[in-house]
C-alpha cells in the first residue's frame, strides 16, 4: 500500500488573521513612540540651549558689574516693563553700561553700542539684597523658548548675587 503524504502550501484564515492583528498593533504604536522620541530629543535640545545661553549672559552681566562703581548702580524699568527689569551704571573705565527687558528681547547698552543678548527673554529682575550694602546686587531672569505644539520651554535661572568690586 502506497502512503500518501499530506502537504499543506499557504496559510489558514486564523494565522492570515493573528498576523494582521499583530501588524496592526504594532503600526499603531510606532506613531506614538516616534513622536515621544521626538518630544524627548526636542526638549533635551532646548534645554541645553538654554542653559547656555543662560551661561553667557549670566557670566557677561556679572564682568560688567564686578567692574560698576556701587554710587552710580540705578535699579528702575521702562515704561510697560517688568519692576526692576532695568539696570544702569557707569564702570571704573568710564563707560555707562545699562541692561534691560524690551518685551521679549534682553538689551545691553555699553556706550554707544546697543546689543541684543537674547530674543528668548521672559522675567528679568535686578535688586539690593541688602539695603544696607548696595555694593551685592542680585541678578535674577527667566528665558523660554517655543517648544512645540504651542507649547514653550522655561528655565530660570537662579538669583546670582554679584559683589560690586568698586565702591
Amino acid at each position: 500500500m502506497a502512503k500518501f503524504k499530506l502537504i499543506k502550501k499557504g496559510w489558514t484564515l486564523v494565522e492570515l488573521i493573528i498576523v494582521v492583528l499583530i501588524i496592526s498593533v504594532i503600526s499603531l504604536g510606532i506613531p506614538q513612540l516616534i513622536s515621544q522620541i521626538y518630544r524627548f530629543y526636542r526638549i533635551n535640545t532646548l534645554n541645553m540651549e538654554l542653559q547656555q545661553e543662560a551661561r553667557i549672559i549670566m557670566e557677561l552681566i556679572s564682568k560688567d558689574l564686578r567692574h560698576a562703581r556701587s554710587s552710580t548702580i540705578t535699579i528702575d524699568s521702562l515704561s510697560g516693563q517688568p519692576y526692576y527689569s532695568r539696570i544702569s551704571f557707569v564702570t571704573i573705565k568710564g563707560s555707562s553700561v545699562t541692561y534691560y527687558q524690551e518685551g521679549r528681547n534682553l538689551i545691553r547698552i555699553s556706550g554707544i553700542h546697543r546689543k541684543t543678548l537674547s530674543k528668548n527673554l521672559y522675567y528679568l529682575a535686578f535688586a539690593f539684597p541688602q539695603s544696607y550694602d548696595l555694593s551685592i546686587v542680585s541678578v535674577s531672569f527667566t528665558l523660554e523658548k517655543y517648544l512645540y505644539q504651542l507649547q514653550y520651554k522655561a528655565l530660570h535661572m537662579a538669583s546670582e548675587k554679584i559683589r560690586v568690586m568698586n565702591e
